[in-house]
């Protein structure tokens, strides 16, 4: 209890005999921290105007920003006559950093992904990609996270350590996505016939490329009911990036095809199944057997 007491007094001494300091100091602290702000502001500006990824500048500003408000920190301790526990955190700093790394070893894993994936770039701002079955644009990407909002409005949260261990599926890099579906005409229709009519009614769709990327129409299996025809096309996503977008245009080619198949008389037949009555059977032939013996 003395001891609390006298350490309690001495505090309260040395405020009292500087307080000015400790004003001056305080002040160089907020402004350390402003002027940190600022410079991180000003490198992710200067970035993002020369790189054509501003999620690599996004990232480098967050650890220049972080490095600085450090060194603001320690210089702080250290106008505060604190140099023996700066010295003395600085020496601890290899274990210290040795056992929260084991501690926080996820994090850690998260911090290392994020720096890959900033300088490697295998995503832009907005691009649409997939990573473990989840779909979305990606709006930010941090030390240890990367945001990705889904097309049904869902923000996710996903660690960079996932996106690095998983395939990633970016739709929207090059600027071209391919669609495709099968349908099924009857045997007595002309497949000949159906894919000029198929390929004529695409092109006519707004949104589908023409020219080194357009429509594919084939024949891909001659199925027990159906002659199975293939349809692929690609969109521009270079134009929007919205999935929203990309499914309309796919539900308008689809719609378009199928309207125009039953309108020239095509027939699209579901599956066939057929049932067979065994026991009909054999009673029917016990039946025919019996009036033969009579």
């Amino acid at each position: 209890m003395e001891n609390a007491i006298e350490f309690y007094d001495n505090v309260t001494l040395y405020f009292r005999l500087n307080y000015i300091n400790l004003g001056i100091i305080l002040l160089f602290l907020v402004i350390g921290f402003i002027l940190s702000n600022f410079i991180q502001r000003r490198i992710k500006l200067r970035l993002a105007n020369k790189s054509p990824n501003h999620i690599t500048a996004n990232f480098t500003s967050q650890i220049v920003g972080f490095i600085l408000k450090t060194l603001v920190v320690f210089m702080t301790l250290y106008l505060l006559g604190l140099s023996s526990f700066t010295n003395k955190l600085l020496a601890g700093a290899g274990l210290l950093t040795f056992v929260i790394g084991f501690a926080l070893k996820d994090i850690g894993e998260n911090f290392l992904a994020g720096i890959i994936l900033a300088f490697k770039s295998p995503f832009r701002l907005d691009d649409l990609i997939e990573v473990n079955g989840i779909i979305g644009h990606v709006q930010d990407i941090s030390i240890r996270e990367t945001l990705i909002k889904t097309p049904d409005g869902k923000d996710v949260f996903l660690p960079n350590s996932i996106i690095l261990k998983n395939p990633l599926y970016n739709y929207t890099l090059d600027g071209f996505l391919r669609y495709e579906f099968t349908l099924g005409i009857a045997y007595e229709n002309d497949p000949t016939a159906a894919i000029k009519l198929i390929l004529e009614t695409i092109n006519n769709v707004d949104g589908v490329l023409k020219g080194d990327r357009k429509p594919n129409i084939s024949i891909s299996e001659l199925a027990t009911n159906t002659i199975n025809i293939k349809v692929m096309f690609w969109i521009d996503t270079f134009k929007t990036t919205r999935r929203s977008v990309h499914n309309s245009i796919r539900s308008q080619v689809m719609n378009d095809v199928v309207a125009i198949l039953v309108t020239n008389g095509f027939s699209l037949p579901a599956s066939i199944v057929e049932l067979k009555n065994y026991e009909a059977s054999n009673s029917l032939h016990l039946k025919i057997e019996s009036n033969e013996k009579v």
